[in-house]
Formats: structure tokens, sequence, C-alpha cells
């Protein structure tokens, strides 16, 4: 049996990798789907729901435990993009040393464009 070079498995592997995220993204190879990319938004507010400026919103990929954030705008408002339809996300916000709680964004949850709004009780 021939051995192969280190750098001839190791772009194997990367070529494997990189054909199951395509696949994740864009559907089976020969499928003629167009991405199915998917966004979350939403607004951050305290209990009296008065917009949280300047919050940190945690969104987790429950698959690769990969961690994105996001500081909220003027408005309380949040927005993370290009969130793939085949995995499950953890979402919840962090304010001046208190935090929301948690919320999932489901793979089983066919929006393209999901609203999850969060509250962090500043009173405690």
């Amino acid at each position: 049996m021939k051995r192969l070079a280190l750098g001839t498995v190791l772009a194997l592997l990367a070529t494997l990798c990189f054909g199951q995220l395509m696949a994740e993204t864009w559907g089976s190879a020969g499928s003629d789907k167009t991405p199915q990319l998917r966004s979350l938004e939403g607004l951050v507010t305290n209990n009296g729901d008065t917009p949280l400026n300047d919050a940190i919103v945690y969104l987790k990929n429950t698959k690769t435990l990969a961690v994105k954030t996001f500081i909220t705008e003027k408005d309380g408002g949040y927005r993370f993009n290009a969130l793939s339809p085949n995995v499950d996300y953890e979402v919840y916000a962090e304010f001046q040393g208190k935090k929301s709680g948690t919320k999932t964004l489901s793979s089983f949850d066919s929006r393209t464009a999901a609203r999850i709004n969060l509250k962090i009780d500043v009173s405690k």
C-alpha cells in the first residue's frame, strides 16, 4: 500500500470538512437549492421595556460551541446574519453584570428571519 504524504492527507481532510460545510449550507450535492441561510434579530430591554444600549448579546452555535457577540445599538437592537438552518443556536444578553434568560433558535424553526427579544432585570 502506498503511503500518502502528510500534506496530501491534510488537503483531503480540509476538502472533506469544506464539503460538509457546503452541504449544510447549500443542501445535498446535485441539488439546485439556493442557500437557506437565516438571520436572527431582536431587542434587548430592561424589565420596564426600556431599550438597553451597549448590552452584549451572545449567540452560541450548539454544534461547534462557537460564540458570536453583538453590542446592541441605541435602540437596543441586535442582529446576526448568515446563520446555518441546520444548527440550533442559544442566545442571551448581558448588561452591567446582569444576564437575560437564554433562549433557543431551533433548527426546526423554518423562518429565514427570526426575531427573539431579550429582557434583563436590572433592578436585582
